[in-house]
């Protein structure tokens, strides 16, 4: 098995390092390699426009992406960021590649979190289409009762703590990288 996760400053581990990423954390619970992708402050279409080194020609068996929250903070579109999603997966799919979707983490800005929320809707919805497993990372960061949990977060309301990333990691049902 060889895991490429795609994505931006959450999946590199910001700002703690990679070593205190959520990506590290699954690399020694499943006892593989997993090449981080993450690019700090990387976008859909960034993600994109890197794909075929970042991906394609590592050769993987299983990709996780996770990207949405750069596009919206730099006001892309709804249909850009979906396209870019869509095409990554087309790609990774065409290539044999098992795609596994993230959702984007919650964010401490009601403007941005509305239009994540949407973002994360679809991507539920198009993963259930396509027969996509998906890692449910923004549930991390709220209680039963739906409220955010801002010590999860640092002061920037977007980057997770270590403990934040922790919580990610534990969002990941091992079983959907067995087959």
């Amino acid at each position: 098995m060889k895991i490429v996760c795609l994505g931006d400053s959450i999946t590199w581990g910001f700002p703690h390092g990679t070593q205190d990423s959520w990506v590290e954390m699954l690399s020694q619970a499943l006892n593989v390699t997993i090449i981080n992708k993450g690019i700090n402050g990387d976008t859909t279409s960034g993600m994109l426009r890197r794909f075929t080194r970042a991906v394609l020609q590592q050769n993987p068996t299983h990709l996780i992406l996770m990207g949405g929250i750069n596009d919206v903070v730099q006001e892309e579109s709804y249909d850009r960021i979906t396209r870019n999603i869509m095409d990554m997966v087309e790609m990774a799919k065409d290539a044999g590649i098992k795609v596994i979707l993230g959702t984007p983490t919650a964010v401490d800005f009601q403007p941005w979190e509305r239009l994540l929320v949407r973002l994360r809707k679809w991507i539920f919805q198009y993963a259930n289409e396509q027969g996509i497993a998906v890692i449910d990372f923004s549930q991390a960061f709220y209680d039963q009762s739906g409220q955010l949990k801002t010590d999860l977060l640092l002061p920037d309301g977007g980057h997770p703590t270590r403990k934040g990333y922790q919580a990610m990691f534990e969002q990941i049902n091992l079983s959907i990288f067995e087959n």
